[in-house]
């Protein structure tokens, strides 16, 4: 299974970009053994409409065109899920064949309500809201947690 983190808005260079890569790398590298087939990111850029609806709307267009397999959103009213219950979700529809995991970090005004209704889930880390480049590295590092959990290695512990 692929997992693909797309990210609206452009991310700066320096060291938070660094530490995004760093991860998503040792996420790609540990996944492999598992049959997690890439870890991969893609950013989109912020729509330039003029009101908030019609940027969410047009951000919208732009994930579904790059989404594949299951669509899992970031948003602070998501839900709350512990490290271990996430690994878990994603080796179940992992061995379930699933050929790949969307997360989606949405752009200044949010995700839009009707990609919110297609989403099998819609993950928050935490009520407090994060600086997107915080949030890119927060799911990178949590993917590399999942596959690390579900390997058995011991950078998890409880």
């Amino acid at each position: 299974m692929r997992l693909i983190v797309v990210a609206v808005g452009r991310a700066k260079a320096g060291p938070e970009s660094e530490l995004a890569a760093r991860y998503q790398e040792r996420a790609a590298k540990a996944g492999k053994a598992l049959g997690f087939r890439a870890v991969e990111t893609v950013t989109l850029d912020e729509s330039r409409a003029a009101e908030a609806g019609a940027r969410k709307a047009e951000e919208a267009a732009a994930i579904r065109r790059v989404r594949a397999g299951r669509l899992v959103l970031l948003d602070e009213r998501g839900k709350s899920l512990g490290s271990a219950d996430f690994a878990a979700l994603l080796g179940r529809w992992k061995d379930a064949g699933d050929e790949a995991t969307t997360l989606v970090i949405g752009g200044p005004d949010g995700l839009d309500s009707a990609l919110r209704a297609e989403a099998d889930l819609v993950l928050g880390f935490g009520a407090l809201t994060w600086p997107h480049q915080l949030v890119r590295i927060m799911v990178l590092e949590q993917l590399y947690r999942a596959v690390t959990i579900l390997s058995g290695h011991p950078y998890h512990r409880t």
